[in-house]
């Protein structure tokens, strides 16, 4: 990961509010990953977005390393880099009156962030689509899902090349004043005819799919998936070769 830290996070909410969860994933310059999450009976989905963030932040304060951290809240990006400095001039109230939600949240968000950026490890705040084919996007949202249904889970921790989300190619956007435009976090999809395929393997039967939502359908709740998008034939042959599995 070029000597940073990667944190992929998300939270859901089933009524917001209602019961909640979030997830993060934590990849080290060292090759490791660590899979987070948690929930609580009664919250919002702006609470879960903020708590992933956080406890991911939290895991990797002692890492000498600047971070990427990817997150489909513009609530969570906005409020970190813009309206917390507005927030705290005025006592934390809004601009239009009234106290801030959430300020138990934003308050420690905020402290993690600058003790980072105040030892030259800045965080860098990445927008990602919903739902759009970004592995690391799709598994912390299956996490945070998971937690605010009271439901059991795997968390994956282990070494990087173990782990099957394809956490390296990320299509992040740049987000300002609530819209956003593309800016390339990775490469761009080149595969054949200019359109990536999405690989699936469960117990030893590969599928290719034409979309990641076709992909995500076969493999969302099968333990022990993996999943891969390759952007050529010379990449789905080496993910291929890297799962043990001939073409």
């Amino acid at each position: 990961m070029d000597g940073r830290i990667r944190i992929f996070t998300d939270g859901a909410c089933s009524g917001n509010p209602g019961p909640g969860g979030w997830g993060a994933i934590v990849v080290t310059p060292d090759g490791r990953v660590k899979e987070m999450g948690g929930g609580q009976a009664a919250t919002t989905n702006n609470r879960m977005e903020l708590l992933g963030a956080i406890a991911a932040l939290k895991h990797v304060s002692a890492v000498e390393a600047p971070v990427d951290l990817f997150t489909d809240s513009t609530y969570v990006i906005h409020g970190v880099t813009k309206w917390v400095h507005g927030w705290k001039r005025n006592g934390w109230s809004k601009a239009g009156g009234g106290s801030v939600l959430n300020r138990d949240l934003w308050e420690p968000l905020d402290q993690l962030n600058s003790a980072r950026k105040a030892k030259g490890r800045a965080v860098e705040w990445k927008y990602v689509r919903g739902h759009s084919g970004n592995p690391g996007n799709e598994r912390v949202d299956v996490i945070a899902v998971a937690y605010s249904l009271g439901q059991q889970i795997e968390l994956f921790e282990g070494p990087l090349d173990e782990y099957s989300v394809d956490v390296a190619e990320v299509q992040a956007e740049s987000v300002t004043n609530g819209s956003s435009s593309s800016s390339s976090s990775g490469s761009k999809a080149t595969g054949p005819k200019g359109k990536p395929v999405y690989l699936s393997l469960i117990e030893g039967v590969l599928q290719r799919h034409a979309t990641w939502k076709e992909c995500e359908a076969r493999v969302k709740g099968k333990p022990n998936a993996r999943y891969r998008k390759a952007t050529s034939p010379a990449e789905e042959a080496a993910i291929l070769a890297g799962w043990g599995v001939s073409r």
